[in-house]
């Protein structure tokens, strides 16, 4: 029986609900907040575009400094309770913000603080969550599974940017973060309801009763392994590449479109938010078409399309100016949101499929130390040239970079492909050779 016959995923699997609600719950919030930290500084603190870009920044350097470790960490635990800590984490720190602006005490450098620390919550969260899918989701609907959280993140990252700019024009943007009180609530129950209980790590080592351990584990083993495991898989390497580049190139320019839209397309609070959201919304679409476009020209050419040619338009964003020339940006944004959610739901099926699940963790974590540890990176340089040359010429830069970091998809072998490989990455042990099976 189809799963269109025995309805959808949502329906019929009440554990992926859960976990769903709880996910839309905590983009939402986290996209609120993403958006009010920034105008906290520019509009409360007077924050320069290096300050509000080096906000940014604070927020993904827990990538690049416990980006590693946490995969091994997180295969070494269970991955519904790292979720739960690290969601009850983000809800207290955020509570920290409008508590400090009330005693007359908040600074730029605990939003900063505050940031970073949110940021190293969210390293945990999301290494766990990106593993623990497949225990709620058997492989034949991991792609609705995927499709359907891709989309609901851009969909509640819109909703949240929209009613965290209105609700900074109404409130202000300091108690605008009382909002996530709720958010961050909803989805620390919605996890902790589920039911499904993962293999305990033992077991995903390979532990039976009645069997020798597994070897005591090793961090530095366990992190080396990830790596040559993407190192030595051709497609895994593709994408972690890509990924840095493009998240280098995204951030680059999302980390000062709070200053761009202010100075360029003169926008309040509420106005920044909403037009901010209506280019995101291009993630919906993007979530909701990929899986059909990949079948119906093949997974690589879907790929190409959605990782190269699709955000070409991301050159508009520029160009934006008062009134009318708002809608450069939205559909710039649009096209940009579109394409990579649309690809994230791609390469997510294909790797949940491709790289053995005891590893999948650390696979996740190491891929993410590359693509999220860019991340700072962009957003710093990019503050760092909108001050030095104007907000303008760094626009210009970092959206033309977003379609150029497709370059490294071109030296791979998926231009010559119809659909990714079906083969398997071999799992990296210290008695086998890293060399993965479905090398080209």
């Amino acid at each position: 029986m189809s799963a269109g016959a025995r309805g959808s995923l949502l329906r019929r699997n009440r554990d992926f609900r859960l976990l769903f609600t709880g996910e839309v719950a905590g983009r939402f919030g986290g996209a609120l907040t993403n958006l009010s930290l920034p105008l906290i500084a520019v509009g409360v603190l007077h924050a320069g575009a290096f300050e509000a870009a080096l906000l940014v920044a604070a927020k993904w350097v827990p990538w690049l400094l416990i980006g590693l470790p946490a995969g091994a960490w997180v295969d070494r635990m269970r991955r519904r309770t790292v979720m739960l800590v690290s969601t009850a984490v983000s809800l207290v720190l955020h509570l920290t913000v409008p508590a400090a602006a009330v005693l007359g005490v908040l600074t730029t450098g605990q939003l900063l603080a505050v940031a970073a620390a949110t940021g190293a919550a969210e390293v945990f969260f999301q290494t766990a969550y990106t593993a623990y899918l497949p225990a709620l989701v058997a492989e034949p609907d991991r792609a609705e599974g995927n499709a359907a959280l891709h989309g609901s993140a851009s969909a509640a990252q819109i909703v949240g940017l929209g009613a965290g700019g209105a609700a900074a024009q109404t409130f202000g943007p300091v108690n605008s973060l009382l909002a996530n009180t709720a958010t961050f609530l909803l989805s620390l129950l919605s996890t902790a309801a589920i039911r499904t209980r993962e293999p305990a790590p033992a077991a995903r080592r390979g532990d039976h009763p009645g069997t020798a351990p597994s070897p005591r584990p090793n961090l530095r083993r366990e992190v080396s392994e990830g790596l040559r495991l993407i190192t030595g898989d051709v497609w895994l390497r593709t994408f972690a590449l890509h990924g840095a580049l493009a998240n280098m190139a995204l951030m680059a320019y999302q980390s000062i479109q709070v200053v761009f839209l202010v100075e360029q397309a003169r926008l309040s609070d509420g106005a920044i938010g909403a037009v901010v959201g209506a280019a995101g919304a291009g993630g919906v679409l993007g979530a909701a078409v990929a899986r059909r476009v990949g079948a119906a020209i093949g997974t690589a050419r879907a790929l190409m399309l959605f990782l190269f040619w699709v955000p070409m338009l991301a050159l508009l964003i520029p160009l934006t100016g008062p009134g009318a020339g708002v809608a450069c940006y939205v559909l710039g944004g649009l096209a940009v949101s579109a394409g990579i959610v649309a690809g994230n739901v791609l390469r997510a099926t294909f790797q949940q499929r491709h790289v053995p699940a005891r590893v999948l963790g650390r696979i996740s974590a190491s891929g993410s130390f590359l693509n999220y540890g860019a991340i700072p990176l962009g957003a710093l340089a990019s503050g760092a040239t909108a001050s030095a040359v104007g907000v303008v010429p760094a626009m210009w830069l970092a959206t033309a970079a977003v379609p150029l970091a497709a370059a490294v998809l071109w030296l791979s072998p998926l231009p010559r492909l119809r659909d990714l490989p079906d083969g398997s990455a071999a799992p990296a042990t210290p008695a086998a050779s890293p060399t993965p099976v479905g090398r080209p």
